[in-house]
């Protein structure tokens, strides 16, 4: 059985929180660019997982990464309505419009966020303020 020292018996230390290390500008690029462009490939969830990761060590992707989620939740809301009114044929004009809407929305945006500079997606609802 081993021994604790008395000095330190009753006593937790507390462990230091990690300190978010701020990203160089050529990361903020990438990651601003791949949040816009994963939406078009895999909806909500890259634009989230990379905005999560990454809020609180760039305001740049702070910001693209909300615009992003917003913007992926409204085509997702888009593509369901799309979906349920296939059944009155709508919706067959309804999901090529919203997917082309998709493409080139998110093909603006990534280029904004290589240029380091903000973008607001036209026709979303913001969700995330």
């Amino acid at each position: 059985m081993s021994q604790i020292p008395p000095e330190s018996q009753g006593q937790w230390q507390q462990p230091e929180a990690p300190r978010a290390v701020p990203l160089s500008a050529g990361e903020e690029q990438g990651w601003g660019v791949g949040m816009h462009l994963g939406g078009v490939f895999l909806s909500w969830l890259v634009p989230l997982v990379l905005w999560l990761v990454f809020r609180e060590r760039s305001r740049m992707l702070d910001d693209h990464g909300k615009e992003a989620l917003n913007f992926q939740i409204t085509l997702f809301i888009g593509y369901v309505i799309g979906t349920v009114t296939t059944v009155i044929l709508i919706g067959f004009v309804i999901l090529p419009i919203i997917w082309l809407l998709s493409v080139v929305f998110s093909i603006l945006a990534a280029v904004a966020a290589y240029q380091r500079r903000p973008y607001r997606y036209p026709l979303t609802i913001r969700f995330i303020s």
